[in-house]
């Protein structure tokens, strides 16, 4: 647990960096492989947060893919196969 703590904090610095261009809102999610989501509507970036502390950013993510990635039966499994694979992951 504190390894994951750890990691997120690590990555806050870079992940801060990168909302100030775009504001990202949290968008709810109950999963048991994704902690957190972060969107901007504005420019389509879809932060991922895991539950094993590593974080994804896509750029480019139609707002209809997150809303149906939180609402799904399994937000984990619709994230694997329908945002990781179809978009590019950008360097936070």
């Amino acid at each position: 647990m504190r390894k994951r703590r750890d990691a997120r904090a690590a990555a806050a610095d870079i992940v801060s960096r990168t909302e100030r261009r775009a504001k990202m809102q949290p968008v709810p999610v109950q999963s048991t492989l994704i902690d957190a989501v972060y969107f901007s509507q504005e420019d389509g970036r879809l932060r991922v947060c895991l539950n094993n502390g590593q974080e994804r950013l896509f750029e480019g993510v139609a707002e209809s893919h997150v809303i149906a990635m939180v609402t799904a039966k399994s937000p984990g499994k619709y994230y694997l196969e329908n945002v990781r694979s179809r978009y590019k992951p950008i360097a936070a």
